[in-house]
């Protein structure tokens, strides 16, 4: 990896990589999905390959604000069908890191979240005019699951990507605001932690990379008590349009860059 230190950036940069991490704690406990635009500074400021291994330590710090804000309201039947797929997707995207450059990356998932986002929509307003969500625990349902979970794992691991991907899974099972935020923030958590050893065998992780994270997180902890303080003044439907238009931002994001 490309060894990046905190005296190799420009205040400029330094300012934006910061903002960027007040993002991850916003979007971990109020609008899932918006660190794609995180995702997207971190590539702007840092080298792509080299982002997502810096990214990915403050994800996780933004991921234990938010087991600890919403842990009461997880829906572990969901997390286990959804683990053992997303287990899958970070092995093969493990494998497409091995040979595929940043172009076929960015590409390859901005495709992945403009698709899931229409698919959301579309089943949305079917079930809408059915008058009920999507169910979770059919047959129909748990294959859902599968598709969803390789993708999330896949996209999480080759871009740190997969919030839009989970975020599209649980409006469509139909999952409450904040029924939606504890079952993704212990999610996340679980697949973050199990990314490390994988991005360090990738030498995307290393001692410049956590000395640099140890100053980003500062900036985590207010955007965490933003988003807490944000989420409880949104209403569900604003707060569904909020978290498909950041997935379509993110989509298209990485498609422009």
């Amino acid at each position: 990896m490309d060894t990046i230190t905190l005296w190799h950036l420009t205040g400029w940069e330094f300012a934006a990589l910061a903002f960027a991490a007040l993002l991850v704690g916003f979007s971990k406990t109020a609008v899932s999905g918006a660190n794609t635009v995180s995702l997207a500074i971190f590539a702007a400021v840092l080298p792509a390959r080299a982002s997502t291994g810096i990214l990915l330590p403050v994800l996780i710090a933004g991921d234990v604000l938010a087991v600890l804000t919403y842990r009461r309201h997880a829906h572990w039947p969901t997390l286990w069908r959804l683990i053992p797929a997303v287990g899958v997707g970070v092995v093969v995207g493990t494998l497409f890191l091995v040979w595929a450059d940043d172009a076929v990356v960015r590409t390859s998932i901005g495709v992945i979240l403009l698709f899931m986002a229409g698919v959301t929509v579309w089943r949305r307003r079917q079930a809408d005019a059915a008058g009920q969500p999507d169910g979770v625990a059919s047959r129909t349902g748990r294959a859902k699951a599968r598709s969803y979970g390789v993708l999330g794992g896949f996209t999480t691991m080759v871009a740190n990507a997969g919030g839009p991907v989970m975020s599209m899974y649980l409006l469509s099972a139909g999952f409450r605001k904040l029924g939606f935020l504890g079952t993704s923030a212990f999610f996340f958590l679980i697949v973050n932690v199990s990314k490390l050893p994988f991005s360090a065998g990738l030498g995307l992780i290393d001692g410049h990379s956590l000395l640099l994270d140890a100053v980003l997180v500062v900036f985590v902890v207010p955007g965490a008590f933003l988003g807490k303080w944000a989420v409880d003044r949104i209403n569900q439907r604003l707060f569904e349009r909020l978290v498909i238009a950041a997935t379509v931002v993110g989509g298209l994001q990485l498609l422009l860059a």
